[in-house]
């Protein structure tokens, strides 16, 4: 028969593995995500990427971790202050979503691991050492490939044959790692007999003024390239360009999404997406400095035919056929 000692013996050692068991338990990850558009509906698309990429890992929000969300509302000058403010909420990451929200949140700290998802030149801006060997305690993705201008301009020039008037190229110089992109667009151009009429955008102020030109001394075709700006004036853009007839070429399929006529570029949602990956494997101990940055794996072109009729335009066969996905 079992002592009562034994009892109190057997029920001591129960509570202290009890115990034991509980302080192992690892604390709930906090994950900061720093973006610069306005929010639409409390969220956004690439929140919403990164949230379906924890899910797809096994992770689940609230339960395992916790998203600590910060907005810039289209404002890059509140990003330091943001980024400062999820350093002192502790959180164990911070996702920081484009080029201007990853140099906020490198101001703000030297320790707290950064995943980048859509950064643009990350080596060229001085944000990394080498897309190899990262250093420091920034990895994630960028969305620049050096083949990637030149294939929009290829296809431009299939589209819309030479322009007799320059391509407007619409871009914002404010933002970080755009004027790489600005400069592969002016060293593509030349390629396919395109000339360039820089077109630049700060605010939505700014636009209108940029839009007015447009009218005034109408190119013959407009590439767009996509900031936190522009992709929160999309429809703003896209109906422009509807408007005015003026054909026009984005980076990302969002614009094409809303009506635009035609688009080339990495899948963003795919990119963000992975982004997880990286946040994954730092919340399991590996340092930020130590993951190579990967570039885009999908690129895709998509095609508004029924934008297309609108503006008047033919899209060759042979461009058609190249399409990933064709809106009718």
């Amino acid at each position: 028969m079992t002592s009562r000692r034994q009892v109190v013996l057997s029920l001591g050692a129960s509570l202290l593995g009890f115990a034991r068991v509980a302080v192992a338990q690892p604390a709930m990850a906090r994950v900061g995500f720093l973006q610069p558009v306005v929010p639409q509906n409390g969220t956004s698309e690439f929140l919403e990427d990164f949230r379906r990429g924890m899910r797809e890992l096994g992770y689940v929000e609230g339960k395992n971790y916790e998203l600590v969300i910060r907005w810039g509302e289209g404002k890059l000058e509140r990003l330091p202050a943001l980024a400062a403010e999820l350093v002192r909420l502790k959180v164990d990451v911070i996702v920081a979503v484009t080029s201007p929200a990853v140099w906020a949140a490198k101001g703000a700290t030297k320790t707290i691991p950064i995943v980048m998802p859509l950064s643009s030149d990350p080596v060229g801006d001085g944000l990394v050492a080498s897309l190899a060997h990262p250093g420091g305690n920034i990895t994630g993705l960028s969305v620049m490939t050096p083949e990637l201008m030149g294939r929009r301009m290829q296809l431009l020039k299939e589209v819309f044959q030479k322009p007799g008037r320059p391509v407007a190229v619409m871009w914002n110089p404010d933002y970080t790692g755009m004027r790489a992109r600005y400069r592969e667009a002016e060293g593509a151009a030349p390629s396919v007999g395109f000339v360039l009429r820089s077109v630049e955008v700060r605010d939505s102020s700014e636009l209108e003024h940029a839009l007015a030109s447009l009218d005034h001394e109408r190119p013959d075709a407009l590439l767009l390239l996509a900031d936190p700006l522009t992709m929160s004036q999309r429809l703003r853009i896209v109906e422009f360009a509807t408007q005015e007839r003026l054909p026009a070429m984005y980076e990302v399929r969002q614009f094409v999404d809303a009506g635009g006529l035609i688009s080339y570029g990495p899948n963003t949602d795919d990119i963000v997406r992975r982004c997880a990956s990286y946040v994954d494997k730092i919340l399991k101990g590996a340092k930020p400095g130590d993951l190579p940055i990967q570039q885009p794996e999908k690129f895709e072109l998509v095609i508004n035919m029924r934008t297309a009729k609108q503006l008047g335009v033919t899209i060759p066969q042979s461009v058609l056929v190249q399409a990933d996905q064709v809106i009718n």
